[in-house]
């Protein structure tokens, strides 16, 4: 195979950097949740406890700067795929709620490298709560209610997409492997499993989050809007809630390993960097 063409090969190398901090993150999360379902460690957490976490390990600054830059860099591969299309998805209806997603992913991603980055230099976590911030300023906003109702629709949607990839990805949706450079045989034996495992877990946490979000929208109180770390609160309070918080643990920590499967094998179809400032261009240009 051909060697890419520098701007491109920078790209590639800078999304398998993203995937791979992503991945240590959710695996963090879902280590965390699964020690607090048995009993054996603190409260299950968000991705910003994840980083606490990481923090307090050793040379845990330095770890997490290297995630913050990761982190930054998957920000960076999500607003390519959502504005050149790297991944091919077209124009279609589908394509471009996908394409939309990557973007706001991007933005979601590079809030989160912020506080990285903020918390490996000693600043302390940079922002407030996200949720809670994001859904009070929406609600002052004429028709804000509705505005918070559509979101929480959305990430319902995103929920049910999740489940789609882990339950039924082989009937509906598509395999989960189908842009890794794996054979038939490494995909039916650990990587499809993990990624269904974890795409599931994923889904149920979204579920849950969008339904606190229509919530909030139905009472008009930002309060009411959660996120991971209440979603876990609400899986353990349940009967048996311990089984469930593992098992959803569990498969956060499958996403984050899928996540490192990622930054090994997937197929990344990286766009020049030449492309991505012209599109870029012609995105300013568009909006002035």
């Amino acid at each position: 195979m051909n060697p890419l063409p520098g701007g491109r090969n920078t790209i590639e190398r800078i999304a398998r950097f993203g995937y791979g901090a992503r991945g240590v993150v959710y695996g963090v999360v879902g280590a965390l949740a699964l020690l607090a379902a048995i009993g054996q460690g603190g409260r299950a957490g968000d991705s910003k406890d994840a980083l606490r976490a990481v923090l307090g390990g050793p040379f845990g600054a330095v770890l997490v700067g290297l995630i913050a830059l990761g982190l930054a860099g998957f920000a960076l591969w999500r607003l390519v795929e959502g504005v050149t299309d790297a991944d091919r998805r077209g124009n279609s209806a589908k394509g471009l709620a996908v394409r939309g997603a990557h973007l706001i992913s991007a933005a979601i991603y590079f809030g989160l490298a912020v506080s990285a980055a903020s918390l490996s230099l000693g600043l302390g976590m940079s922002g407030g709560d996200g949720v809670h911030d994001g859904t009070a300023w929406l609600l002052a906003k004429p028709f804000g209610r509705w505005l918070v109702a559509l979101v929480g629709l959305g990430v319902i949607g995103g929920g049910f997409g999740f489940l789609g990839k882990g339950v039924l990805s082989k009937a509906w949706r598509g395999d989960v492997t189908e842009r890794l450079s794996l054979d038939a045989q490494a995909r039916d034996r650990w990587a499809g499993p993990i990624g269904r495992f974890g795409y599931a877990a994923r889904g149920i946490a979204f579920l849950i989050i969008g339904g606190f979000l229509v919530a909030a929208a139905w009472h008009q109180r930002s309060s009411d809007a959660k996120g991971l770390t209440e979603a876990f609160a609400l899986l353990r309070a349940q009967p048996y809630g311990w089984i469930l918080l593992a098992l959803v643990g569990a498969g956060h920590a499958a996403f984050g390993a899928f996540g490192l499967i990622q930054a090994r094998y997937r197929h990344i179809d990286a766009p020049n960097i030449d492309r991505v400032d012209d599109a870029a261009g012609a995105a300013v240009r568009a909006l002035t």
